[in-house]
């Protein structure tokens, strides 16, 4: 079926605005920073205390809360009949160093203003829901992202995780320890009836069209790599411009060629190096050394390969015509997700019958619905936040947007929860 059941017609509960915007104003005091923002890193004493407050918060919503060993929180609500699989939503609460009140937040949130409207309202599901908080999603202290949903959905080896390590030598298992979110709960994924993701777009083409509410089709692939170009460093002055082996040169070639290729394969193309460092970096000596980093991204797999393998020849024509030797390594491989038909459905009919404007729009980010959707029909809702800006401090959405999204997402999972599968 590529439809739910759909029992909530146009004069549906809408959530309450005011109690959505104050759960995210107070859980964003856990790792407040000074311009706003919030820093709380995972499996730190500070998202312990963000932990411990979802599950206060949970608990005191009537759900029964377990936890598994890499430490992914459920909270569920009961259904009428327990034998179905739950119909899920949910985010993380980890953030980047400089990040900010909403991403992945407010996944979490709407989850639980979707338990507690529910509640206030005294309206009973056939199969149960669950709210989720998922480990480690923006992997900024331990590597990889979307650690906890990976174990989940079975893509990353649970001991491998726990052994992962920080710049300090800690470990994943020893600080889920530490913190007390070791849990007993059977770690590989359960069957999942549905599963919805709220969240910001992080990124301008909802507010740039005057748009509330993005109905997300699917997800870029990625291909990630690590790149390092050797030449010979040697003296700025007496080395003639012909005799050179400069690897930033190269690697200036590569940069160029890289946004060139993203440029070529519109729509749906993105293309980054995000991180460059060269080797000795004294103002008179040719480097002889470049690290960076390359980010391919595209909605289709035979486009995001194509643009590897010009990536690639780019990069072996450069350090040809540079007498470079080059070292290039896979680190990431995502490949193109669509989302479940019955889950877009069931966004884009909610967002019709609350009145709210939407759009079909492409999510350039990695979230944890990817890994989920191995395990069951899986979509996302976005909303806009202020200027595209995400992964900063500055970081901002509206709360009637907030909210809207949230009336979207109640709609959809009470719909996805009435015993229809998709």
């Amino acid at each position: 079926m590529n439809s739910f059941a759909q029992p909530l017609q146009s004069n549906a509960p809408l959530i309450n605005r005011d109690r959505l915007w104050q759960s995210l104003m107070d859980l964003a005091q856990l790792g407040a920073t000074v311009k706003g923002g919030v820093c709380r890193l995972a499996l730190t004493d500070l998202d312990r205390q963000a932990r411990d407050l979802f599950v206060q918060w949970c608990e005191a919503a009537g759900c029964s809360v377990s936890v598994d060993a890499i430490g992914n929180i459920f909270a569920r609500r009961p259904g009428r009949n327990p034998a179905l699989p739950p119909v899920m939503t949910g985010s993380h609460i980890d953030t980047q160093p400089t990040g900010g009140k909403f991403d992945g937040c407010y996944g979490v949130m709407a989850g639980l203003e979707v338990i507690r409207t529910l509640n206030d309202l005294k309206i009973e599901t056939e199969a149960p829901l669950e709210v989720v908080v998922w480990t480690n999603e923006e992997g900024s202290r331990f590597p990889p992202c979307m650690m906890g949903s990976g174990v989940f959905a079975g893509k990353f080896d649970l001991q491998d995780t726990l052994d992962k390590q920080d710049e300090q030598g800690l470990s994943v298992g020893a600080e889920l320890q530490r913190i007390g979110y070791a849990g007993a709960r059977a770690v590989l994924g359960h069957p999942v009836g549905a599963y919805f993701e709220a969240h910001i777009e992080q990124g301008p083409v909802l507010e740039d069209q005057a748009i509330t509410l993005g109905v997300v089709m699917g997800c870029l692939g990625q291909k990630w790599f690590d790149l390092t170009l050797t030449g010979v460093e040697a003296h700025a002055g007496p080395t003639p411009m012909h005799l050179r082996k400069d690897a930033l040169v190269g690697a200036a070639e590569v940069v160029s060629a890289v946004n060139r290729i993203a440029h070529q394969q519109q729509p749906h193309a993105c293309g980054t190096v995000g991180c460059l460092s060269l080797h000795p970096g004294s103002r008179n000596v040719i480097p002889g050394q470049v690290h960076m980093t390359i980010d391919l991204r595209h909605l289709h797999a035979d486009k995001l390969q194509a643009m590897v393998d010009e990536v690639r020849c780019v990069i072996d024509a450069t350090a040809l015509r540079h007498g470079l030797s080059v070292e290039l390594t896979p680190t990431a491989d995502f490949p193109p997700l669509d989302f479940h038909p019955a889950c877009v459905n069931a966004v884009r009919d909610a967002a019709a019958a609350l009145g709210l404007s939407h759009m079909d729009i492409v999510s350039g980010a990695g979230h944890d619905a990817i890994f989920v959707a191995e395990l069951g029909p899986a979509g996302m809702i976005f909303v806009p936040c202020e200027g595209g800006i995400s992964h900063n401090e500055i970081e901002n959405a509206a709360p009637d947007d907030l909210a809207a999204g949230c009336a979207v997402l109640l709609r959809a999972m009470v719909n996805a929860a009435q015993g229809e599968q998709a």
